[in-house]
């Protein structure tokens, strides 16, 4: 009796031992159980994902996105949107500097793992729980290949899970070499570069069989971060990076590693950037047009485009160099089909990207009196039709001459040369206004035109493109002209697009169009657009509007149109500023080289100069460039006391001689001094100056009557007129 309270005291922990060793042993056995479910269901999800997989060829053949390849008329490729893609570069010419480069950077355990690295995701679960819950680490090549592949870069731990099962099923269909060769021809290298013979054409200039180790050293460390370390981003941080890379090439004992300092890396000549100039306002205008001509949104894309890139930079260069400080400029060529040769929206591209030559709606000034004139000849008008340069008032409106002064009898050609205001109006009213409108919509003006009597001056908003469609249309004999700048796209190797002129469409008869090309020419040989003169025969018109807020110069020569535009973004006056200026000056810049290889073309009527053009002295007797309209932004007159301080005077702008009622007593000072304004000369101020004149100028010279040009009323019987 004795004994039995120490035996139950020593039996008594039995039962609680007994409890947790079937607790422990259930546990086990239900974690066991679970592990060998997850392992199954992994082995499973693994093959399945596996014979899901496409073959190595298909991944080879499929590009992550569409790509667009803009090429010039003769084939150079002057722009890729969208992603680019490079040659395909099998793992046997890869380059054994950038296979190492890349598995020292982003996998060092890449030969050995079996798609996913277990120290890497314990260390990314470790960081997941320090910041804010997100799975962060690093993944291997064979996760990263699965997940630029088949997957978005959405961070969650289901995309992990995913991404881990996607990299084991690669690991079981691929080969190790076959792994890498798809992630080094597919990875995002930043600067819109998938794969390393993109990236390498395009930050070093030459395919990625020639990468050396420095150069490879920049491209690996590219994947971490394309869009910081890009060296389009910034080339020092790509540089950088690549010593980082190169250090750890060296640390794992990459062969030829040692061998190149951090200064060899510093040392890479990256290529230059192409300039995203004015080029990019031709295909910012031409690409979106790709939506209406083709149906294709998946297969790359080969655009050739008519853009000409001599004279694209001949455009680029002439706008820069006559465009006035603080204004903007643009230009557009056509050629005969249609065919844009060259387009420049702006000074500078990087610094705005709006496009003045096809967005901008400004007032065209005098440039816009060819359609009042097309609607006169069209009418039954003659260029040699005898027209009264005089004072005139249509429904309260009293245009006025930028000469301030009336001609009296001249025929429609000289008034047309001279940009005579008075007479665009008479016309008008004789054709109709309404007439007038229709006539600038049927040659192409896209933009509301008013139908108030101020409209023959030009002060309805058009769009230069369509200023530069209506002359080119005069230029191919009244045939419409469509501006157009897709010749042909390609997918494949398959032509999908390819455009075809229209010339069906005639807007006038070929005699009204040779009649206009008539008037087009004198204004360049005799008239306001002199400046725009190459040496060749030229047809075009200048337009200045109110106070000098814009400056057009329009014309054709040898099948190329040009219009050329100049002004300020915020209409604000440039002093200065007439078509017949700086515009003209642009337009003669570009043209002499656009058509210096091009055969002379004579128009169908032939400009002659009249004997008082060819004295020694070539200056014309009516100046220069026109000024304008002499109407405000609403069409309204300017009154006088304000066009003398606000209004253009233009290069034309004569002043009248006086009149003091005794022709007599003034016909020496008439001869003298108002001749000399109506040459631009200044006066002889000594005898040293007036010796430096010919003798026909000099005050005791002989007179010559070929400068006896006296206003209406006053002219020498004898002296000859203006007859062009």
């Amino acid at each position: 009796m004795a004994n039995r309270p120490r035996t139950r005291s020593r039996s008594a922990p039995k039962p609680q031992t007994s409890r947790w060793r079937r607790i422990l042993k259930w546990t086990v056995a239900i974690g066991l159980t679970t592990a060998v479910m997850a392992a199954l269901a992994l082995v499973i999800a693994v093959y399945t994902a596996r014979s899901s997989l496409p073959s190595f060829d298909t991944l080879k053949s499929s590009p992550n996105g569409q790509m667009i390849r803009v090429h010039a008329a003769d084939g150079t490729v002057i722009v890729s949107l969208g992603p680019s893609y490079g040659e395909w570069i099998p793992y046997s010419q890869i380059p054994s500097a950038m296979r190492e480069a890349m598995v020292a950077v982003e996998d060092r355990r890449f030969y050995s793992h079996i798609g996913v690295d277990p120290v890497g995701i314990a260390r990314g679960l470790q960081v997941s729980f320090q910041r804010d819950k997100r799975v962060a680490g690093v993944s291997t090549i064979t996760q990263q290949l699965a997940r630029n592949v088949f997957l978005t870069s959405n961070r969650s731990y289901g995309r992990k899970v995913r991404e881990g099962i996607l990299a084991l099923a690669i690991e079981r269909k691929f080969t190790k070499d076959q792994i890498l060769e798809l992630y080094l021809n597919k990875a995002y290298f930043g600067g819109g570069a998938y794969g390393i013979d993109a990236a390498s054409r395009k930050f070093f200039g030459h395919p990625a069989t020639n990468l050396t180790l420095p150069e490879a050293a920049i491209i690996a460390g590219l994947v971490k971060a394309p869009s910081n370390y890009s060296p389009t981003a910034d080339a020092a941080a790509a540089v950088d990076r690549g010593r980082v890379v190169l250090r750890l090439m060296q640390q794992q004992g990459v062969p030829g590693a040692s061998e190149v300092g951090p200064d060899d890396v510093r040392a890479v000549k990256l290529a230059p950037e192409p300039m995203q100039n004015s080029v990019r306002y031709f295909t910012d205008w031409a690409l979106p047009q790709l939506e209406m001509l083709i149906d294709e949104t998946v297969e790359p894309l080969e655009v050739w485009t008519t853009l000409d890139l001599s004279m694209q930079r001949s455009a680029d260069a002439a706008i820069r160099a006559n465009t006035p400080g603080g204004a903007q400029g643009a230009l557009v060529a056509l050629d005969r089909g249609g065919e844009v040769r060259a387009m420049v929206g702006g000074k500078d591209y990087v610094a705005s990207i709006y496009n003045r030559a096809t967005q901008a709606t400004r007032q065209p000034g005098s440039a816009f009196k060819l359609f009042v004139y097309l609607a006169a000849l069209e009418a039954g008008r003659k260029p040699d039709d005898q027209v009264v340069d005089e004072p005139v008032t249509i429904e309260g409106w009293s245009p006025r001459n930028s000469s301030r002064r009336f001609s009296g009898t001249i025929d429609l050609r000289t008034a047309f040369a001279y940009s005579i205001n008075t007479i665009a109006a008479k016309l008008g009213l004789e054709v109709g206004f309404g007439t007038v409108a229709d006539m600038a919509k049927r040659f192409g003006i896209t933009t509301p035109i008013n139908t108030q009597p101020s409209m023959v001056l030009g002060t309805s908003d058009v769009r230069l493109i369509d200023m530069t469609r209506a002359f080119a249309s005069i230029s191919q004999k009244g045939v419409a002209v469509t501006p157009y700048g897709i010749t042909r796209v390609t997918a494949n190797n398959q032509v999908i697009y390819q455009h075809q002129v229209d010339t069906s469409r005639v807007l006038i008869s070929p005699q009204v169009a040779a009649q206009m090309t008539d008037l087009l020419q004198t204004a360049v040989n005799t008239g306001t657009a002199r400046a725009a003169q190459i040496g060749r025969p030229v047809a075009g018109k200048t337009g200045t509007t109110s106070s000098n807020k814009d400056g057009w110069f329009l014309g054709f020569s040898s099948g190329i149109t040009t219009g050329v535009w100049m002004g300020r973004d915020d209409a604000k006056a440039i002093p200065g500023l007439q078509g017949g200026t700086a515009p003209a000056r642009a337009f003669a810049a570009f043209m002499r080289k656009a058509v210096a290889n091009r055969p002379v073309e004579q128009f169908d009527t032939e400009v002659t100069l009249p004997d008082w053009q060819l004295e020694p002295d070539d200056e014309a007797y009516y100046g220069n460039a026109d000024a304008g309209a002499f109407v405000d932004a609403d069409g309204n007159p300017v009154p006088p006391e304000q066009q003398q301080s606000d209004a253009p005077r233009g290069d034309d702008d004569v002043p009248p001689p006086p009149n003091t009622g005794d022709p007599n007593a003034e016909q020496q000072r008439l001869d003298e001094e108002w001749l000399d304004r109506v040459t631009g000369r200044a006066p002889p101020r000594d005898a040293r100056d007036a010796r430096d004149l010919p003798p026909q100028r000099r005050p005791d010279g002989p007179r010559d009557p070929a400068f006896r040009q006296l206003p209406p009323g006053q002219r020498d019987q004898d002296a000859p007129r203006p007859n062009q």
